[in-house]
């Protein structure tokens, strides 16, 4: 922590070097507030030239030693992503558009040092001339690298598109054509107990989607449906996807961890939906009552230390992770644990690699997503579990970041189990 506060004030001290935080005039906040977006800005892209700069060090040492250099930038992504407390999805993307612009949209990165554009902005202008050779992508560059700090994100994205197909319309239509083999459904968190399902489809599939969405709900509202016209459609979907009559009565398969305290009503210790999140024990309540009643309910114990969240011991004499181990340790740290990532687990791994003496533990079990575990196998990276059974990840660089699953839902003494509910509607 002193570390921290170290850091935190010298910061402190270059924000305060060139701007006062203390002024009240509206008009000098309004400047100061100008000047830290530039500021901001333009150490983003001294992140960028940075990023760069480990690449080609990393490269050069991947030669030297005889291996494959196309394998470094995954590596470099993971450790980017650490040290700018990113996903290494999102640090992949970074650590490719660090590499743009450097070598291939100068005007763009000049906008960017100078602090007159956003990493945003820059994203989008590479983002859309990604099909384009670096000869028309240095046109495109050129052309819209003066205007970039006068246009939003919308017109920069438009007006390259417009450029890129004018310079190489067979590229455009064969990336549209790659697009559509990307297609894909992802779901993420909601507020208020709710969750977002999101299609990625080729334009005709995604309009034509929603205009039966739209005339399903027409159709029921006119025939005197008292839901709105939102609900009807949100109601048609689910029900569509599912093969259901009702939203109400989709076939649920869903883990529900909660206390017994807050099962039984005895307390409001929110419970979580695996791949969701929190829940208020009232709600999830309601869950456990309808999935009972339709004798839908499987109910299983995850044992816990009194007072706290954490998994007690659970060993194997495997080498791999037996199913039910695998299902605790899914349910304890809910999505990957490498810190930022938040992607789903894909993977159940040993902290301690079982060559190095590492247990078939829960403590020395962790889930992973598949990106993570497998730069975990990349030279100069090593996850090494503590004592106190966080995990540390030491990265190529000796920069180490600790990872500790969260705590479920517990009871602040005298109650040592978990309730892990499983929805599902018994086979026919």
């Amino acid at each position: 922590m002193e570390t921290l506060s170290r850091h935190d004030t010298a910061l402190t001290g270059m924000v305060a070097a060139v701007v006062d935080l203390t002024c009240g005039d509206p008009v000098e906040l309004i400047d100061h507030i100008t000047e830290l977006e530039r500021l901001k800005n333009a150490a983003a892209a001294a992140q960028a030239r940075l990023t760069v700069e480990l690449r080609q060090v990393r490269e050069t040492e991947a030669r030297a030693d005889g291996r494959n250099v196309k394998r470094v930038p995954v590596s470099v992504a993971g450790e980017i992503g650490l040290a700018r407390h990113e996903s290494p999805h999102r640090a992949s993307t970074l650590v490719g558009l660090a590499a743009v612009l450097t070598s291939e949209m100068p005007t763009t990165m000049a906008a960017f040092t100078a602090g007159e554009i956003s990493e945003w902005h820059a994203t989008v202008l590479a983002r859309e001339t990604a099909c384009l050779s670096k000869a028309h992508r240095a046109l495109v560059d050129a052309e819209l690298g003066p205007k970039l700090a006068e246009l939003s994100t919308r017109q920069v994205a438009a007006e390259a598109r417009k450029l890129a197909y004018e310079l190489d319309p067979h590229s455009v239509i064969a990336r549209i054509g790659q697009a559509e083999a990307d297609r894909n459904v992802t779901i993420r968190p909601a507020p208020d107990c709710m969750t977002r399902v999101s299609a990625l489809l080729p334009v005709a599939q995604g309009v034509a989607a929603y205009a039966a969405l739209t005339a399903a709900a027409d159709t029921a509202r006119a025939a005197g449906d008292e839901r709105s016209k939102n609900q009807v459609m949100a109601d048609t979907l689910v029900g569509r996807v599912t093969g259901e009559e009702e939203a109400g009565e989709v076939d649920i398969e869903i883990q529900l961890v909660i206390t017994d305290e807050a099962l039984l009503g005895g307390s409001e210790t929110p419970a979580r939906v695996n791949d969701h999140g929190p829940i208020p024990a009232t709600i999830a309540r309601g869950l456990a009552a309808d999935a009972i009643g339709n004798n839908r309910a499987w109910v299983r114990r995850l044992y816990v230390r009194p007072g706290s969240g954490q998994l007690v011991a659970m060993e194997s004499s495997r080498r791999r992770f037996p199913k039910g181990m695998k299902t605790f340790i899914k349910a304890r740290d809910e999505v990957c644990r490498t810190p930022w990532c938040g992607a789903p687990i894909r993977h159940i791994d040993h902290i301690t690699p079982v060559h190095a003496g590492g247990t078939t533990s829960l403590t020395n079990g962790q889930g992973l997503c598949e990106r993570c575990n497998q730069l975990k196998e990349h030279p100069g990276w090593r996850h090494s579990l503590q004592p106190d059974g966080t995990s540390t990840i030491r990265t190529p660089t000796g920069h180490r970041y600790r990872s500790r699953p969260p705590d479920l839902p517990h009871e602040p003494a005298f109650l040592p189990f978990l309730v892990d509910l499983r929805f599902s509607r018994p086979a026919a």
